[in-house]
């Protein structure tokens, strides 16, 4: 019974603690419902819309005119008609127009003598969303105008539209977007960018919450109301910062998955577990932190460092599998990276328990890591003998 009762007691103390501190809440409640805010608005429309795209038209043809037509009816281009290429290079250097298409003279004249006209198109690789979208439109636009004036030649040559179609596109590409059909930039972020946040919180936290014992000497206290067991008083710490989290976790599927309506192949229920275990491994991370280098300014930088990189190296926006082979075993030390996977297997290809098992083997692993450090936190913590700022 003095196992539990310690624990409670460590509770107790740690409740006090969170309600004296509204520094907390604040990194915790607030930080993660801004994060949720801020993500979910911004990319409420799914995918950037209206880009405006700089048109010089030298023809001024019916064929030039009809061109742009086609251009502003797609749903990624607006054109913004320039007199000159000089003033349109001007709108792109100070960021008002992300892309610049230069419609030659005589352009109508050229297509009909089947001279091969040349469409120039500059691109802004600074705005690297804006710049590619643009691309994309621009560079499936002048396909289709190439496909429509060659199939306007064949006819004239008398070739039916069954011979020319078979001509002008030979193999017709059947595309299956697995997981994200609308191409939404929300779904396709979101679901990594949140837990992501979720899990630099939790490091940062209990970094926070256990070098501010250190910090201000509080410690020795926090081991005796433990019984001097530093596994009861990190127990009694984590047990109250478990449930904050979870909480937040389950808000944060829930928001998605139920409320928001983001596709899901597999079931939500198996998300809880997924956002359950990256709690408990970030947790876990962050003590683990903490317990090797007893210096709370320290440990705050290395796990902010350490929290960020988790975001290019669980794989979501490139490919660990493209990355150098040291890299990805690297990338097997960031508990998002095992939450990613498991989230592709589930909701994306709802493959279950056969598919996400091996995630979860490797989250419980980072629970067992805080134990090399145990009796360098313990030392800490009674001794004190290390930087308190």
């Amino acid at each position: 019974m003095g196992f539990w009762k310690d624990i409670r007691a460590v509770i107790q103390r740690e409740i006090m603690i969170l309600a004296n501190r509204p520094l907390y809440w604040m990194g915790t409640i607030v930080t993660m419902a801004f994060c949720m805010v801020f993500c979910l608005t911004f990319f409420r429309d799914g995918l950037p819309h209206d880009l405006p795209i700089a048109v010089v038209d030298n023809d001024n043809s019916s064929l030039s005119r009809n061109f742009i037509r086609q251009l502003n009816a797609t749903q990624l281009g607006e054109s913004v008609r320039f007199q000159t290429f000089a003033d349109a290079r001007l709108a792109m250097q100070s960021g008002k127009v992300t892309s610049i298409i230069v419609l030659p003279e005589g352009l109508s004249r050229q297509v009909q003598a089947q001279r091969q006209p040349r469409i120039e198109y500059y691109l802004n690789g600074l705005y690297f969303v804006g710049g590619a979208l643009a691309y994309k439109d621009i560079l499936m636009m002048i396909n289709l105008a190439n496909g429509a004036y060659q199939r306007e030649v064949l006819r004239m040559k008398g070739y039916s539209d069954d011979a020319i179609m078979g001509m002008i596109q030979p193999i017709i590409v059947d595309t299956h977007q697995i997981g994200n059909a609308y191409t939404n930039y929300g779904y396709y972020l979101n679901n990594i960018l949140l837990p992501g946040f979720l899990e630099l919180i939790i490091i940062i936290v209990m970094i926070y919450s256990i070098g501010t014992e250190l910090k201000y000497g509080t410690s020795k206290q926090l081991m005796k109301v433990a019984g001097n067991s530093v596994v009861k008083a990190l127990l009694g710490k984590v047990f109250v910062a478990t449930i904050a989290f979870t909480i937040l976790g389950v808000i944060l599927v829930l928001t998605l998955y139920h409320w928001m309506h983001f596709p899901i192949a597999g079931s939500i229920g198996n998300m809880f577990l997924d956002i359950f275990l990256l709690v408990l491994a970030s947790e876990a991370v962050g003590i683990t932190l903490i317990g090797f280098l007893p210096v709370p300014r320290l440990a705050l930088s290395i796990g902010a460092l350490y929290s960020v990189l988790a975001f290019s190296l669980s794989g979501f926006t490139m490919p660990l599998e493209a990355m150098s082979p040291w890299i990805q075993g690297l990338g097997a030390a960031f508990p998002l990276r095992h939450y990613y996977l498991f989230y592709v297997q589930e909701v994306v290809f709802g493959a279950g328990f056969a598919g996400w098992w091996k995630e979860v083997v490797y989250l419980l692993i980072f629970l067992l890591v805080p134990l090399v450090i145990l009796p360098r936190l313990k030392n800490a913590f009674i001794f004190q003998n290390y930087p308190k700022d």
